[in-house]
Formats: C-alpha cells, sequence, structure tokens
C-alpha cells in the first residue's frame, strides 16, 4: 500500500525550478563540477585506495591519500566544486578523520538528488527531505553505537589503528597508534569533552626511520644547542630562562653611519660593547640561569659570537632563534616565563628541569628537556622519516590519528568499520521510508539508496566484484548481523568488530551531516551571478580622451 502511495510523484513536473531551463542548467552544472571532484579522491577511499603524487605551483611534491590534503592542493575552479573542498576541510576540523568520506558521500547524494530532480521533485523537497534523513541516519548510528571508556587503552588503540591502516604508514600503525593514544590521554581527565590539539607538538626531523618516532616525558625542540663557541650541549638541575631581548650591541631605529677616524676611539667603542655584553651575561648567570633560549629577532642578530663565547665560559646552554609563536608553548612546558628586558630577568623567571640535552639519531639532532619540576599540560612527539615526502605523510598520518582518539573524547562511542554501519543505515531507511508517503518517500529512499557508495568503493578500490560484495554484505545485514563488514584484507565479508575495525562514531555522524548540508546548498541554488567591477566615466575625462585620440590619429 505504502509503494502505491509513493509512485504518486513520478513525472510530475514543477515549473517552478525548470521555467526557461537557466536554473536547471546551472544546478546540473553546479552538481556535475562537484561531482568529478568527489570522483577524483573515490580511488584513495579505504586501506586498499590508491595514493595521489600532487605537484604544487612551488614545485613540491606531495604523495599522499588524505582527502583533505589532495583536496588543498586541487586547483578548483568552479565555485560548486569548491563547496566540496570546503566540506573536506569542515570535516577535517570538526573530526580530523573522515575527510575522502564526506567527499565521496556528498558526490552520492548529489547523484541520488538528480535522479528524484529528473522525476520532477522540486530541489527545495529533496533538500528538506535529505535533511530529515540524515537526522534520522544519526540516531540510528547512535542505536548501534559502542560506548568507551577513556580509560579502556585497547578500544582507542583499535580506533587509531583503523584510521593509520589507511595511510601510507600503515606498515608502522602499530607504533604511530600508541604514541598517538598516550598524547592525547596525558591531556585529558575524566571530565573533559573536548582536547586542544594544539598542546600536542609534533618536531620533524629527517633521519632514520618512522619506527624511530617516540613521544618525549617534556618538551622537544627543533633548534640545536649552540655549541660553536665551546658551549654545554647538556645540563642536569636545568634552570631555564626564556628571554625576547637581544644578546648583540644596541642599533639606533634608524639607520646612522659613524665615521671613527681615531683608532683609540674605535677600540673604545669595542671595548664598551664587549662591556656591555659581557654585564648582560653575569645579569643572567646571576639569577642562576644554566639554560637560555633566545627568540629569533628581526631587526638585529639575537645573539652574536662575543655573547656566545661569554656565554659558553658561564657554563650555560644557548639554543637561539626559537620562533614566536613557539614561546607559548615552550613557556606552558617547562613553567619559564617569557623576559622581554634584562631588567625584569630574575630567579622567579625561570623553569626547572632535571636534564636538558641534545641528542642525535640516525643523523637527527634535537634538544630534549625532561623530568620538568611544573610541567604543563603539553606533550611533545619527535617525527623521524627517511626523507621529506614520507616525513610530511607520516605527521598527517600521526595527525589523523590524534584526531580519532579526540573525537572519542568528544563523542564517547565507537562504531563498526568497513561498511557496516552505512549498510545497516541504509536498510533502516529503506524500511523507515515504508511507512512515509508521496515525494518524501522516494527522498528517503534515494538518501538510502546513497549510501551504498562507501562500501561499493571500498570494494571496488580493493579489487573485489562491488556487486557481489554488497549484495551479499545486504542479505548478511537482513539476517540480523549488524556488524558484518567488508574486510579487505582477505577478500570477504566478515563480523568487522573481531577483526578490530572501528571507528569514533562522531566520524560517521559528522561526515553524513556536513555531506547533506553541503549537498542541500547546492541544490537550493538556482543561478550564478558574477560581479563586475562598474566604472563611471566623467563627460569631461571622456572628451579629453576622445580629443587626444583624434588628434594623434591625423598625425
Amino acid at each position: 500500500m505504502a509503494a502505491a502511495t509513493a509512485s504518486a510523484p513520478v513525472g510530475i513536473s514543477d515549473s517552478s525550478f525548470t521555467d526557461k531551463g537557466k536554473p536547471t542548467e546551472v544546478r546540473l552544472s553546479n552538481m556535475n563540477a562537484a561531482k568529478a571532484v568527489a570522483d577524483a579522491v573515490r580511488t584513495s577511499l579505504g586501506p586498499k585506495g590508491m595514493d595521489k603524487m600532487i605537484q604544487t605551483s612551488t614545485g613540491e611534491v606531495v604523495i599522499t591519500n588524505d582527502g583533505a590534503t589532495i583536496l588543498k592542493h586541487m586547483a578548483v575552479l568552479h565555485p560548486a566544486a569548491r563547496m566540496l573542498v570546503e566540506l573536506s576541510q569542515a570535516q577535517d576540523i570538526e573530526a580530523g578523520d573522515g575527510t575522502t568520506s564526506v567527499v565521496v558521500l556528498a558526490g552520492s547524494l548529489l547523484s541520488a538528488a538528480e535522479k528524484l530532480l529528473n522525476q520532477g521533485i522540486h530541489p527545495t523537497t529533496v533538500a528538506q527531505s535529505f535533511q530529515k534523513a540524515a537526522s534520522k541516519a544519526v540516531e540510528f548510528l547512535d542505536e548501534m553505537s559502542i560506548p568507551v571508556d577513556l580509560n579502556d587503552r585497547e578500544s582507542l588503540l583499535k580506533a587509531a589503528r583503523t584510521s593509520l591502516n589507511s595511510k601510507i604508514v600503515s606498515q608502522y600503525s602499530s607504533t604511530l597508534a600508541p604514541i598517538a593514544v598516550s598524547a592525547v590521554t596525558r591531556l585529558v581527565s575524566s571530565s573533559s569533552h573536548n582536547v586542544d590539539l594544539r598542546d600536542i607538538r609534533i618536531v620533524k626531523k629527517v633521519g632514520g626511520t618512522i619506527e624511530d618516532t617516540e613521544l618525549v616525558e617534556g618538551l622537544a625542540l627543533n633548534q640545536i644547542a649552540m655549541s660553536n663557541a665551546g658551549g654545554p650541549t647538556r645540563m642536569e638541575k636545568a634552570k631555564i630562562g626564556l628571554i625576547q631581548f637581544q644578546l648583540s650591541s644596541p642599533k639606533p631605529d634608524m639607520d646612522n653611519q659613524i665615521v671613527v677616524n681615531d683608532y683609540r676611539q674605535m677600540d673604545k667603542i669595542l671595548k664598551e660593547e664587549r662591556q656591555y655584553l659581557l654585564n648582560l651575561c653575569k645579569r643572567i648567570k646571576k639569577t642562576g640561569c644554566n639554560v637560555l633560549l633566545i627568540q629569533k629577532s628581526i631587526l638585529r642578530d639575537a645573539v652574536t659570537d662575543l655573547s656566545l663565547h661569554f656565554l659558553a665560559k658561564l657554563k650555560i646552554l644557548v639554543i637561539k632563534d626559537i620562533e614566536r609563536d613557539e614561546i607559548d608553548f615552550i613557556a606552558k612546558s617547562t613553567g619559564s616565563k617569557p623576559v622581554a628586558d634584562i631588567e625584569a630577568f630574575t630567579e622567579d623567571k625561570l623553569g626547572y628541569a632535571e636534564l636538558v640535552e641534545e641528542t642525535s639519531q640516525a643523523g637527527a639532532k634535537v634538544v630534549k628537556v625532561t623530568g620538568v619540576k611544573n610541567p604543563g599540560q603539553t606533550v611533545s612527539v619527535v617525527c623521524t622519516g627517511a626523507n621529506d615526502l614520507v616525513l610530511e605523510e607520516s605527521e598527517r598520518s600521526l595527525h589523523d590519528a590524534l584526531c580519532v582518539v579526540r573525537c572519542l573524547v568528544k563523542k564517547r562511542a565507537l562504531i563498526a568499520g568497513g561498511g557496516a554501519p552505512e549498510i545497516n543505515v541504509s536498510r533502516l531507511l529503506t524500511e523507515y521510508a515504508h511507512t512515509l508517503k508521496g515525494k518524501e518517500a522516494y527522498c528517503f529512499q534515494a538518501f538510502a539508496e546513497a549510501l551504498e557508495i562507501i562500501p561499493t568503493t571500498l570494494a571496488e578500490n580493493a579489487g573485489l566484484n562491488p556487486i557481489a560484495i554488497v549484495t551479499e554484505l545486504r542479505n548478511k545485514h537482513a539476517l540480523g548481523d549488524k556488524n558484518a563488514g567488508i574486510n579487505v584484507k582477505k577478500g570477504i565479508i566478515s563480523n568487522i568488530l573481531e577483526e578490530n575495525v572501528v571507528q569514533p562514531l562522531l566520524v560517521s555522524t559528522s561526515a553524513l551531516e556536513l555531506a547533506t548540508e553541503t549537498v542541500a546548498l547546492i541544490l537550493r541554488i538556482d543561478d550564478i551571478q558574477v560581479s563586475y567591477l562598474k566604472i563611471v566615466w566623467r563627460l569631461d575625462l571622456q572628451a579629453d580622451i576622445l580629443f587626444s585620440l583624434n588628434s594623434s590619429h591625423d598625425r
């Protein structure tokens, strides 16, 4: 009876969106451009997905299968296609993972919407029905989710490994997953509802392999210790000073040139400079400081060779060229306070640590601060790799794993992976669509079918027969096995929870909601207006130009 009722909208024509054909052409153009972007990244979905090699305008080469990174580097000109790029970025901010899935899902929803438009259903009806279907789908996902406790480290590791298994560095998931879990769990408490990933610092160093990546109990610095003047590279019982003033001779605000003709005056200038720098270094040593971090300076040298010589004699470990945006993190990590003037540099501004030392592994030098007396809520990770390409991808993969664990802090629930939730929600939505009437029933049915793009793509990218796999998967779910998913490694349908393939609930719900919002937005656009710069001619100016043109023509 419900099916007979739902057949009513076929062939219905709404002149409000096909009038003169122009808005429909624009809408189809928008949909085709957005689908082209979705098709471009579709092959990189899943553990068996392909990688993309991107050459940037500067000649830099990037190899990745991360959806957000691929789209960020793509030269997308069409405004509707750019909406999918922004969609991927929104998913990256909200969940950190599922950036490819959300774009593929949006492309599939647009294809479903196009079929509905061809049947004569109004775009507004389609958009509203899709949003209702997305809300219902999120409810179904909540029902099938498994609550997770942040103290259950094994569950967190499973989610992090699942995220890493679809990356280029998947063979190192056993190394990176525990680091990601440990880094995030150190920043959370039982009452935490979010984690600021800016409190996790990733220091990249070329050298060694990804297996050498480690979590540092304290602070890791990208800069190296200044040992060229004979200064120390290791300091126990460290008292750390963080300065924002320069240890070099002062310069006037304006460029002035001083001509000295007398050698005695020249010696006096050099002696004054030497004395000035020596006094600065002595005042620093007087506070008890034995590790000095110096902020990078633009106007003049942050530290001179003479200053380094004095500091080395005073047995002070010096690290220069600290970036301005690193100051807050270092201050928070070590307990030291940044000082902008030597007059304010006192003992209470120092941070304390058991050990500061420069270590070298596989040719990569890094300074580690460990045993901090009053540690802040920060974590450092030293990320290593054989070359820049591997290192960049390793950092992106680690960031995704950190985001997955953060998702579990924000919404403490897991769901199965391998296309299981999409097929389950698709089946439940189809059943729910039979209870509806009219156009809405068609829209819900189309939305349910569009969700099957995820398991279909997973099967295609794994070299399996997508029709046979998805049909078998539907059958398993119809028989009540709601955790049945595609095991791409074995090429079969199995209980995906037993294979430890899980993902945070937030990744799936966020992808569904954001993809549906973007599709609804594209459907509501019926025309594109281009604004041009208006040039208003003054009559007297126009007359002058015409006169000069005529004069030159006569000549």
